[in-house]
């Protein structure tokens, strides 16, 4: 049976509607709650969140739902979301819950759940969990709200480990951090200068309504133009929960997670920890990814988009490595998710052991002109049934001749459809995305 609430990245919406009014979150935290003391008795949770206006009395409501139950809570309080999968799993939590929507605007947030193995919940008991959130709200409970004060150790725990695993100091190095305004405004100076960088931030000043306003991961012209200016050796940019990273050289070139997973399984085949020789990545991972590796000796298995696709295919395969093109980077023997901390930690690690900048260490990585185009859509219908789409898609194919890609399909957060057309002409490129897009549009657009 599909999901009515639960996306591929937990439960997502506007705050205060549906399916992130104050009813639906207590019920959450009830339903939650009742599944967990289904399985141990006065079990604990994490909870954390990003830097939303909103976070705080979602956070509330959550903890007075799982409260309601017998379960105890523990608050985080502004922490990624890495850090609260990290949490989970090396402490005494049987879930972890993150309150957070990622890269997108302020006024949406979402709740993203972990169990104690440190993975998002697998989609049957996600199942089991929203059948009793819809039969809970059914009944109109009164929300109750919990009362939370921020445990600081928590954070530091993570932080700790996160430093333990760094092979290098970085003394010497000049980096700039784009926080994006979000849940990694203190963690990521405080994590870089402990190894020695200088470091210079900027979007370190959230006030419930900046994060990820442009700037951070998906708006990258502050970060390169800090770096520039700053002569610095790299610059990072997170997004709002930090589960990502998108890279600056010294140079000015963008390096993305496509150039992370480069980087990362050259270093790693080099050390002989590059499990079966293998990287997952995504389907929207670039076609130069595929070659470069494969002149490498190295194979990439592709999923659908998603990092808990990503990561099932990593555990099945036993991969080491794996991740996305928009900076979900997946280190198996460090964590069980993106994390754009440790992504962060790992390039500068490479690039420290190298003697090398960004540019070098993504030497031979040839980028296949690639469009991406949103189209918001009213409805969701089987896109290459619907016939001028099928055309467009279909005439695309036959001129790229088996030298370009063409994925289109839904997003799994948001009402969007999205296009993607990828080939060695960028002229071609822009032409089929727009012709798609619009056939789309004209069908089904909002």
């Amino acid at each position: 049976m599909a999901k009515q609430l639960f996306g591929t990245d937990g439960i997502r919406g506007v705050a205060g509607e549906y399916p992130l009014d104050p009813t639906t979150v207590f019920a959450f935290g009830l339903a939650l709650g009742g599944d967990l003391t289904a399985a141990l008795e006065s079990p604990e949770v994490v909870i954390g969140m990003d830097t939303r206006e909103s976070g705080p009395w979602i956070a509330g409501l959550v903890a007075g739902g799982l409260a309601a139950c017998g379960v105890r809570v523990r608050f985080a309080g502004v922490i990624t979301t890495p850090g609260v999968a990290h949490l989970t799993r090396t402490g005494p939590f049987l879930a972890g819950v993150m309150i957070s929507a990622s890269h997108n605007p302020y006024q949406d947030n979402g709740l993203k759940v972990f169990g104690h193995t440190g993975f998002k919940l697998p989609d049957v008991e996600e199942q089991a969990v929203e059948r009793e959130i819809l039969r809970i709200r059914a009944e109109e409970p009164e929300p109750v709200s919990a009362e939370l004060e921020v445990d600081e150790t928590l954070a530091s725990t993570y932080v700790d480990f996160l430093a333990s695993t760094a092979g290098a100091r970085f003394d010497g190095l000049r980096i700039v951090t784009d926080c994006g305004n979000g849940a990694s405004f203190r963690l990521a100076p405080e994590l870089f200068r402990g190894l020695g960088a200088d470091v210079t931030t900027i979007c370190t000043a959230p006030d419930g309504q900046n994060i990820n306003r442009d700037c951070g991961a998906l708006h990258l012209e502050p970060l390169r133009a800090a770096v520039l200016e700053q002569h610095a050796d790299f610059g990072v940019a997170f997004d709002g929960d930090a589960d990502r990273a998108i890279f600056v050289a010294r140079s000015g070139k963008i390096v993305d997670g496509d150039g992370v997973l480069l980087i990362a399984a050259r270093a790693l085949a080099r050390q002989h920890r590059l499990t079966q020789d293998t990287v997952v990545a995504t389907v929207m991972s670039n076609l130069g990814l595929e070659k470069a590796l494969e002149r490498e000796g190295i194979r990439m298995v592709r999923t659908p988009v998603g990092d808990k696709y990503v990561l099932e295919e990593m555990v099945r395969l036993g991969a080491a490595l794996g991740g996305e093109q928009s900076g979900h980077v997946i280190f198996r023997e460090f964590a069980t998710t993106g994390d754009g901390l440790l992504t962060a930690l790992r390039v500068f690690e490479t690039a420290r052991c190298a003697g090398a900048g960004l540019d070098e260490l993504t030497a031979g990585f040839q980028v296949y002109p690639q469009k991406l185009v949103n189209v918001r859509v009213r409805e969701r219908k089987q896109l290459t049934e619907i016939p001028a789409v099928a055309q467009e898609i279909r005439q695309a194919e036959e001129e790229f001749a088996g030298s370009g890609r063409i994925l289109v399909r839904f997003s799994g957060t948001e009402p969007l459809a999205r296009v993607m057309v990828e080939g060695p002409d960028l002229d071609q490129v822009e032409r089929h995305s727009r012709n798609i897009a619009e056939a789309i549009r004209r069908e089904m657009g909002a």
